[in-house]
């Protein structure tokens, strides 16, 4: 890579403490078994951090040729860029939030699993947890099931505990009479999120102790083409619960935020998007202690400072 993971760091928007901080230690021209100590420290004169994850979304990784924006062939080596910096910076997961990888045209089974193996082998190279979050392109050509066998998954959507948080990954790969996205036979506008799923998430989230952010594919912050159709029907469900404390999305390949109800919905731009490495996008997500959430974009992802209204002690006590 042409650039030091420390350089790119300081193209993004940290904030002044953290920056000065590095500074200070003289951590600029810091690299290799030095830098990981470093980081470590500086995020120690921060206080109430809970824990630190990465996101990355809409890869479309496929070796064709570009369409319009999308550079196909490019994402292996941005989603090395991801990988890399997320393994230095030692963060407790890496999540990616659907469309992996994409087909060819004509599309086949044959190359569309042969996308998927490559793609999945970059993202193995994370020293860590790896989650996955189904999204409509991951099963252009093949079936769901094919998709979470090559990804190591039983099922689309699932929950896991890291650091005080409980996570919630939602599938809303599912027609408007409740079927699976399966082959292509299915429309990107028509995502919904069917009752008995809607059901598992209600209980799930009685039942847990922990705050909460969820992880889905298409949006659930407004209405049109872009969002879950029954979105609303989900928000209730998370604002009921008065454990959620935000939505990470992708789907939207320019990005977007809104708070909704004490939610906070940020949707991270696509990774596919672009030519050269200028052109990638990947996030750091820190949680609080106080319910705060700050996202660090880099490349082109957006930072922004999530401030919550709900105490992670205080719903934790729930």
């Amino acid at each position: 890579m042409k650039q030091t993971i420390e350089e790119r760091r300081l193209e993004t928007r940290w904030d002044i403490s953290r920056r000065d901080f590095l500074k200070a230690c003289g951590a600029v021209a810091v690299s290799g078994v030095l830098y990981p100590f470093l980081a470590t420290a500086a995020r120690s004169v921060e206080s109430g951090l809970l824990l630190r994850f990465g996101l990355v979304t809409d890869i479309h990784y496929a070796d064709v040729e570009p369409r319009g924006t999308r550079y196909y062939r490019e994402s292996l080596r941005k989603l090395r860029e991801c990988v890399e910096l997320m393994n230095s910076e030692n963060v407790a997961f890496l999540c990616e939030l659907g469309d992996f990888k994409d087909q060819a045209d004509p599309p086949s089974e044959e190359s569309t699993l042969r996308f998927l193996h490559d793609v999945e082998h970059v993202f193995k190279d994370f020293n860590g947890p790896r989650y996955h979050v189904l999204g409509n392109h991951d099963m252009d050509s093949i079936s769901k099931q094919e998709f979470l066998a090559a990804t190591g998954r039983s099922s689309s959507y699932y929950t896991f505990n890291n650091g005080g948080i409980h996570f919630i990954v939602l599938d809303a790969c599912f027609t408007s009479d409740g079927e699976d996205y399966d082959r292509g036979r299915f429309h990107w506008t028509d995502a919904n999120i069917p009752s008995a799923q809607l059901e598992w998430l209600a209980s799930d989230l009685a039942r847990t102790p922990y705050p909460a952010v969820a992880f889905v594919h298409q949006r659930l912050d407004g209405v049109g083409d872009p969002f879950v159709k029954n979105a609303e029907d989900v928000r209730t469900v998370l604002e009921a619960s008065g454990k959620v404390l935000a939505v990470f999305q992708g789907h939207d390949h320019s990005g977007g935020y809104r708070l909704i109800d004490g939610i906070h919905y940020y949707t991270l731009k696509a990774l596919v998007e672009g030519s050269g490495e200028e052109n990638n996008s990947y996030a750091i997500v820190e949680v609080r202690t106080n319910g705060d959430i700050v996202v660090t974009g880099y490349r082109n992802a957006v930072s922004k400072e999530l401030r919550c209204c709900r105490s992670v002690d205080a719903v934790s006590q729930r």
